[in-house]
Order: structure tokens, then sequence, then C-alpha cells
């Protein structure tokens, strides 16, 4: 099983979002007890609430709206300034990653003073996250959630049984990505029973940092420095 280098790269770099991305959901998740980056389970509790007792136990609904039209928002964004799903290394990747790391570190400053705005934040964050969601080589490299994950595996799985083609990149990619996010969700809850909120500025400074270390990597590349 053969993975050529440069798909090796941008795995790694799927592996490191999906890592950040679960370890920031833990956190608050552990935190305020509303996730970031995939809102399902968050939506149908608050339905749940509804049907029982016609009002929310749950997440307060000011904070349920934050989370899905911050979501909302920060997907558009992805639209409006990398324009295409397709993977492209001439596309501001670097930059981006940066205003995810960004916004994190401004989610976790207000974190104190309004819940609600804190929640957005980070939403708008995970939202411009998820729609990065590239194809390369035929697979959606997904890093906020592992259901898609899951079902990409799920379906290479059957193809194999029917005795099909299947290349390694198409097992490798969705089960490195699975594995990466489960590592992250640990960490975060690790982290989170520390330092508490204090985890939340972590991956914010780390997606800073690896937004930047891309950028300017990908400038000397550019100028034939590597």
């Amino acid at each position: 099983m053969r993975i050529e280098p440069r798909a090796a790269w941008v795995l790694a770099g799927g592996c490191a979002l999906a890592f950040l991305a679960a370890a920031l959901n833990v956190g608050f998740l552990m935190e305020l007890g509303t996730s970031v980056s995939h809102l399902t389970g968050d939506l149908s509790r608050f339905a749940e609430d509804l049907a029982r007792s016609g009002a929310p136990r749950g997440a307060p609904i000011g904070r349920l709206a934050a989370a899905l039209l911050g979501f909302v928002g920060g997907a558009m964004l992805s639209g409006l300034f990398i324009h295409h799903r397709a993977l492209e290394l001439s596309r501001p990747y670097g930059r981006s990653v940066t205003a995810i790391g960004a916004l994190l570190l401004a989610s976790w400053a207000v974190i104190d003073v309004d819940v609600t705005v804190a929640i957005g934040l980070a939403a708008i964050a995970c939202g411009f996250q998820n729609a990065l969601a590239t194809h390369h080589r035929g697979v959606i490299l997904r890093t906020t959630h592992v259901t898609g994950l899951l079902t990409d595996l799920g379906v290479t799985a059957g193809m194999a049984l029917r005795k099909r083609h299947v290349a390694a990149w198409a097992w490798v990619a969705p089960l490195g990505l699975t594995i990466a996010f489960f590592l992250g969700a640990v960490a975060g809850a690790v982290a989170a029973l520390t330092v508490g909120r204090h985890a939340i500025a972590a991956v914010g400074v780390a997606y800073v940092a690896g937004g930047l270390g891309w950028t300017v990597m990908k400038r000397r590349i550019a100028r034939g420095g590597v």
C-alpha cells in the first residue's frame, strides 16, 4: 500500500485540522455544553426538549442560534474566499487557517463576557473549516466531523466486497482522519480537564501557527527556496 508524497502531505494537513477541530469541539462541550463543529446532536436535543416540555432544557435558544448561524456564516465566508472545493495549493489555505485561529482566540477572549458571542465566533471558525472539505484523488477530506468519513469507509468496504478495485487512498484518507479526530477529542478532553477554557486558546494558537507556517512555506516553494 503506497501513498504518493504529495498525497501524504495533504493527508497530514487534513489530520492536523481534524485533530484541532475535535479538541475544540470537546472543549466547548465540556465547558459550555454546546457543540460548535457539528450541530446534529444539539439540534436533535432541542427538538426533543420541545416535544417533551414545550421548552428547551439543554442549550438556550440563543446559544443554539449562534452556533447554527455562525456555522452557516463561516461556510459562506469559505465559499467567498476559497471559491472551489477541489484542492489547489495556490488557494489561500494558510491565511484561512490563520483566520480560523484568530476567530478562536477572539472566542476565548470573550467567553467570560458573553458566552453566546463566544459560541458564535467558534462556530464561524468551524463552519469555515468544514467548507474547506476538499476533493483530492476522488476522496473528500472532511475535518470537522466523522459521520461522512465513516460513510466513505463503509462505501469503500462495500465496493471491495463487490471485488471492485479500490485505491489505497480511499482507505487511508478517511481512516487516518477518523483516528486523528478521535485523538484530538481525547487531547481536548484532557486539556479541558487540566486548564479549563484556556484549552480553547491553545487550539487557537495552534491554528495560527499552522496557518502562518504554511503561508511561509508556500512562499519559499514559489521562490524555489525549498
